[in-house]
């Protein structure tokens, strides 16, 4: 299965680009414990399901 937290830093890094906050994938994948790749990939995701 996918981490959860991989999920929640995110859905995370897609509220801040829209609130226009300044947060990199870096500093909530180090937050979150992952990848910035497995960022990415779920973020690709997520877009996907959203749109």
């Amino acid at each position: 299965g996918k981490n959860p937290m991989s999920l929640a830093a995110t859905a995370l890094y897609i509220s801040c680009l829209k609130m226009g906050e300044n947060h990199t994938q870096r500093d909530l994948a180090e937050a979150a414990n992952v990848t910035e790749v497995t960022i990415r990939n779920r973020y690709k995701g997520l877009l996907e399901l959203l749109n």
